[in-house]
C-alpha cells in the first residue's frame, strides 16, 4: 500500500465515524428508513471527506466540479446500498459496514483516477 492510500484511509476513519453517528441518530430519532438514514449520514460525512481528501490526501484544489463528481457518485451508491438493505430487510449495522468497505475501496479508486486525477497538459 502506498502513502496516498494510507492518507485516504485516515480521512476515511473520521469520515466513517461521522457517517455512522449521523446514521444512528437519524434512525433512532426520526425514521427507520435506511435509505434516508444512509443518505443523510453520507451527506454529512462526504463534505468533510471531500475537503480533507482534496487538501490532505491528493493535494488538489477543491472545486465545485470535483465536489459534484465526488458527492454524485458516492451519494448514488449510498442510496443504492440503503434501498437494497430496506428491500432485503438487512440490519443497519450491516448496511453501514458494507457501504463503508465499498466506499473505502471504490471511493479511493474513483477519487484517484477521476475526481482528483492529475491533469497533464
Amino acid at each position: 500500500m502506498n502513502r496516498l492510500f494510507y492518507r485516504y484511509v485516515s480521512v476515511g476513519i473520521v469520515n466513517t465515524l461521522i457517517h455512522w453517528a449521523v446514521f444512528a441518530i437519524i434512525r433512532h430519532e426520526f425514521t427507520n428508513n435506511q435509505a434516508i438514514c444512509n443518505f443523510i449520514g453520507f451527506g454529512c460525512a462526504v463534505t468533510f471527506s471531500f475537503f480533507a481528501n482534496a487538501k490532505f490526501t491528493f493535494k488538489r484544489e477543491s472545486t465545485v466540479k470535483r465536489y459534484i463528481l465526488f458527492v454524485g457518485f458516492l451519494g448514488m451508491m449510498s442510496i443504492v446500498f440503503g434501498l437494497i438493505a430496506d428491500t432485503l430487510n438487512i440490519q443497519g449495522l450491516y448496511t453501514l459496514i458494507s457501504f463503508s468497505v465499498f466506499s473505502l475501496v471504490c471511493g479511493f479508486l474513483y477519487s484517484k483516477y477521476v475526481v482528483f486525477k492529475e491533469v497533464t497538459e
